[in-house]
């Protein structure tokens, strides 16, 4: 019997998008991660502050952690305060970790984070790719073909 296909992810809140990862690359996989967090950095995401635009993710010894992304200082921090750029370690299953190591190490892929939210249980989440770089030619396809949907969704809404 064939394996019943996942839902989508449930996102109520998103915190962040980073909606250049489709135009940079080709998205292979996505893959749902949590992500270990302290308070502050929890209660910077629910007043919806963070950004994504030019962080990844990296597989080191057996952990997949999240390099370059920001969440600022919480306004009402105390001296316990966290640090904007640190690295975060992801939480996924030794599985997926494996399957990540393999294709970044062999197929020459990357692990691009495409979004950071709350799912219905409150709990902060990454939404994870495995992707591979796109070179000039692709992108200009890329945009060519969004413009010519956009172009063709015109058309049929003046022509009916």
């Amino acid at each position: 019997m064939a394996r019943p296909t996942p839902p989508e992810f449930e996102k109520t809140k998103i915190v962040a998008e980073n909606r250049r990862a489709r135009y940079e690359y080709f998205i292979d996989d996505v893959y749902e991660a949590g992500i270990a967090l302290t308070g502050t950095e929890v209660k910077s995401l629910r007043f919806g502050q963070g950004s994504i635009a030019e962080s990844y993710a990296e597989v080191k010894n057996g952990e997949v952690w999240l390099v370059n992304s920001n969440i600022p200082e919480f306004s009402h921090g105390n001296r316990y305060n966290h640090e904007p750029k640190r690295v975060r370690k992801l939480l996924l299953k030794e599985r997926e970790i494996a399957k990540f190591h393999g294709a970044v190490e062999r197929k020459g892929m990357t692990l691009v984070p495409l979004s950071v939210y709350f799912n219905s249980r409150g709990r902060a989440k990454v939404e994870l790719a495995l992707a591979k770089g796109k070179n000039a030619a692709d992108k200009r396809a890329t945009s060519k073909d969004r413009d010519w949907q956009r172009d063709k969704a015109r058309i049929m809404r003046e022509h009916g």
